[in-house]
């Protein structure tokens, strides 16, 4: 389970897209949300669009690995999916702020890895909420009085990338998955395949 977590606009979004677009092996761990479908949003590609009953439900049922409330608007990690999917070998990325990873590393510790994404400055972070063009000032302010609050908890996670040019920032993170692929733990048929050696 690889984790992209950054204040809002400092890229997780850009760099999530960019592994999924480039890395065959990498699927988007599909979020629950209540929030409203954006233009160009697709149910079950995107997020699970469902209402606050539904979302209440299963957290009664415990079927996130996390969840959270931001902005009014719950969140939420189903677990049946990932867990058959990492059986299977796959790897998964999430895109989720620093509450969820804590939640996600305290129930399963080997299999997850975090890296916080952050922007080169302040100033350009709000240069980039506010280039967006979708947020009024007012939200613009609340989300960079939260971007100060997560980048407060930098150091609860594996690796940091500092996004001041996005391609470099891309190249970084790819090195990590690929390191953390190539960790003799996650290598399946490893074991086999050395025991294959020294019978030769």
């Amino acid at each position: 389970m690889f984790i992209l977590s950054s204040p809002s606009g400092a890229g997780k979004t850009t760099i999530s897209r960019m592994l999924l677009d480039r890395d065959g092996e990498i699927n988007l761990s599909v979020s629950a949300t209540t929030r409203p479908k954006r233009p160009g949003e697709v149910d079950g590609k995107h997020y699970h669009f469902v209402d606050q009953a539904e979302f209440d439900r299963m957290v009664e049922a415990d079927e996130f690995y996390e969840w959270a409330t931001v902005f009014g608007h719950c969140y939420g990690t189903p677990k049946a999916q990932i867990r058959s999917g990492l059986k299977e070998g796959r790897d998964y990325l999430f895109d989720i702020d620093w509450q969820g990873t804590q939640q996600l590393y305290q129930k399963d510790q080997q299999d997850v890895v975090r890296v916080f994404i952050l922007p080169p400055s302040l100033d350009e972070l709000q240069r980039r909420l506010t280039g967006r063009g979708t947020d009024s000032p007012e939200v613009i302010q609340a989300r960079m009085e939260r971007a100060r609050a997560e980048i407060s908890h930098w150091d609860g996670y594996d690796y940091v990338v500092v996004n001041d040019e996005v391609e470099a920032c891309y190249d970084q993170v790819l090195a990590i998955l690929h390191a953390e692929r190539m960790k003799r733990a996650r290598q399946t048929g490893l074991i086999g395949f050395v025991r294959g050696l020294m019978k030769d």
